[in-house]
């Protein structure tokens, strides 16, 4: 017999889907993927870049782009967060910081760019530590009417201006698995 609090969570996430609205299919997904692969393939081919997933929302994104670069390159990880288990941002707090960047050309993941304060950290980190270059790639481009203090150098698929879920991202920690991406319904 399951738990009862883990009862109640496994109804509040299968509730969750039931109620969503679908934003990018499966199929939709992948073919973003494959072209940001591409994209990546041209201008890194050549390179032998260091690979900096911001964790945990990165993890389904570049597990299922790191397959389709057929070049060697470096793998480390990184992990910062601003929310922890809420759902609007603080402060920054680092987990665990990249190391050797220095003279490398280096690769930032995330799964979005919403309003970009994490991603311009990362990125302004990145370079204090001495990459030689630093692009940006995320799965998911928020568009949510106002300027950002960073633009990603590769976006996979644009999002509306709603709590969106799936494809590395979570809803309430949750659903990070699916291979769509969803929205919650307005209310």
């Amino acid at each position: 017999m399951m738990n009862p609090d883990l009862s109640a969570r496994r109804q509040e996430a299968v509730s969750l889907l039931a109620h969503a609205d679908e934003i990018h299919s499966p199929a939709a997904c992948q073919a973003a993927l494959e072209r940001m692969a591409a994209d990546l393939r041209r201008d890194l081919g050549e390179h032998y870049p260091l690979v900096l997933p911001i964790m945990g929302g990165a993890v389904v994104f570049a597990g299922k782009l790191l397959p389709l670069l057929d070049f060697p390159l470096d793998f480390d990880y990184i992990h910062i967060t601003r929310y922890g288990d809420k759902l609007e941002g603080g402060a920054f707090q680092w987990l665990r910081r990249p190391q050797n960047i220095e003279g490398r050309d280096v690769l930032i993941l995330d799964d979005i760019l919403d309003e970009g304060h994490t991603l311009h950290a990362v990125r302004e980190h990145v370079l204090a530590a001495g990459a030689k270059s630093c692009r940006t790639a995320v799965f998911a481009d928020k568009a949510i009417g106002r300027a950002k203090p960073v633009q990603a150098d590769y976006v996979g698929v644009s999002v509306p201006n709603r709590y969106v879920f799936g494809y590395g991202m979570d809803a309430q920690g949750m659903w990070r698995n699916l291979d769509a991406v969803y929205a919650i319904k307005n209310k």
